[in-house]
């Protein structure tokens, strides 16, 4: 594996990285029944239809898992993949929500800000020294070309 492709999939995966950080921030107050009181028939009807109002689910906050890639003799590069954070989310008391059950709690993103800063952080200092590679590969390739012509 080249240099530029193994910096490039470190560009990709702090790309990844930034997305799902902000994704999370940008949903942390989107709550929704929870899943246990999502179903069931105390919640509340609509006056004489005999429907239940459906409510959308909670917000389900995503992290990103990287790992070594290995292909072969030649290993090299980072692989990103999104999964779900598990528990995906937290009771939490807000008894004027429409969809809260019989206590008046809702499920709220399980989303911890602070980490979520933090994996802001650390993709913007692996978006950097990975750029900083390509840098300094493209500079070495002209200084090698400038020398053999």
């Amino acid at each position: 594996m080249s240099i530029f492709s193994i910096a490039t999939s470190g560009l990709s995966a702090a790309s990844l990285r930034v997305n799902v950080a902000a994704s999370n921030i940008a949903n942390v107050q989107t709550t929704g029944p929870l899943p246990a009181s999502a179903g069931s028939s105390s919640s509340a009807v609509t006056a004489g239809s005999g429907i239940a109002p459906t409510f959308p689910a909670a917000y389900v906050p995503l992290r990103v898992d990287q790992v070594s890639q290995s292909s072969g003799s030649t290993p090299g590069g980072t692989i990103a993949t999104v999964s779900t954070v598990s528990p995906s989310y937290t009771a939490q008391s807000d008894p004027g929500a429409p969809f809260a059950n019989q206590d008046g709690l809702v499920a709220a993103p399980n989303v911890d800000i602070a980490n979520e800063f933090a994996q802001l952080a650390a993709a913007k200092y692996s978006f950097i020294a990975n750029a900083k590679v390509i840098q300094a590969y493209s500079e070495t390739e002209k200084s090698l070309l400038d020398i053999t012509a």
